[in-house]
């Protein structure tokens, strides 16, 4: 039986509509209007056990939404999802034991207070054994290296200190599933890289279910094999990483390093592709992928060329321009 199962889970909020102008909010207290917002749309997907899976979105696909329904923070508006047996939205105490949900802006320790003391806190709300408690604590506190803080009040911690203790506190119970929301959303590159090398050791050791959703891309490409991309409410796409290139990708990069006194005009190198950049002797072109052969056999036969190279484009230009299509409004 898979970790988690999700069949045609469905969302949606019936929203308010506030007109502008006092005429028109006095109206509105009589007569009000709504509209109804889809968050997700009929929604199919299992995980296995011990899979680490990354969501990806633009904002507003209903990433963190399917996260709150399968946490049982929201109750769907139908459909069908279970996480290690149980229906979360039943908010059974047997499943919040099970897993752990993170969400990178909001916080879970008590502000004023050392988070070793929201940590004793977590103890007495799982009912975690003492020396279990002790034992977990410190391979935590460890693998993190922030013995240093846990007598600081969180409020004095940088938003990376404070994201590691978060990570702790959600972990002290040893969820089975972990579900991560914008993890290191804020942080700097260092942090970012520590929270990532953090939750790659730990998933390896305790081969924990997670769901990360995140728009850094060097955390999908870090931590995960598998991402599933939600657009408008719907799967777009359930696969590997590199997957993604190859189904949403129309081009190719070639980078061409000219022999001395090879300088091609605009209009020339034009004929094979998209100029991107041109620092002679190097050269850079977008190609079509079905034309990238007879591109190149047109290049060398007219040119003299020292080295060339060809490849896909950067996995967050794809990315980019995948969310870009999505948001572009329908044509009438």
């Amino acid at each position: 039986m898979p970790a988690i199962e999700i069949a045609a889970l469905t969302k949606s909020y019936r929203v308010y509509q506030k007109a502008e102008g006092l005429g028109a909010s006095f109206r509105g207290l009589f007569r009000r209007q709504y509209k109804t917002v889809d968050a997700v749309r009929g929604i199919d997907l299992t995980v296995d056990h011990g899979e680490f899976v990354a969501f990806l979105g633009p904002n507003g696909a209903g990433k963190t939404t399917t996260l709150k329904l399968l946490s049982g923070v929201i109750t769907p508006s139908s459909g069908t999802a279970t996480v290690l047996g149980h229906v979360p939205w039943k908010r059974e105490n047997a499943y919040r034991r099970r897993f752990a949900l993170v969400m990178g802006q909001k916080n879970q320790l008590w502000w004023d207070l050392p988070a070793q003391e929201s940590f004793r806190l977590h103890q007495q709300i799982y009912r975690i054994d003492a020396a279990e408690f002790d034992r977990t604590r410190d391979e935590l506190v460890d693998l993190l290296n922030v013995g240093r803080l846990l007598q600081q009040p969180v409020r004095e911690l940088s938003l990376g200190e404070r994201m590691k203790m978060e990570l702790i506190a959600a972990l002290m119970h040893s969820p089975e599933v972990l579900f991560l929301d914008e993890p290191t959303i804020g942080l700097d590159v260092v942090a970012q890289h520590n929270i990532q090398q953090f939750l790659r050791r730990y998933q390896e050791q305790r081969r924990t279910t997670i769901v990360l959703t995140s728009h850094y891309m060097k955390d999908v490409a870090a931590l995960t094999r598998r991402v599933v991309i939600i657009a408008q409410g719907t799967i777009m796409y359930d696969g590997s990483l590199s997957g993604i290139v190859d189904r949403f990708s129309s081009h190719k990069m070639i980078t061409l390093d000219l022999a001395a006194g090879q300088q091609p005009s605009d209009d020339e190198l034009a004929r094979y592709g998209e100029l991107i950049e041109k620092k002679f002797p190097r050269v850079k072109l977008r190609i079509e992928r079905r034309a990238v052969t007879s591109a190149l056999a047109a290049i060398l036969d007219r040119h003299t060329i020292d080295d060339i190279s060809v490849e896909d484009p950067p996995l967050e230009e794809v990315i980019a321009m995948v969310f870009a299509e999505v948001n572009q409004p329908a044509s009438t």
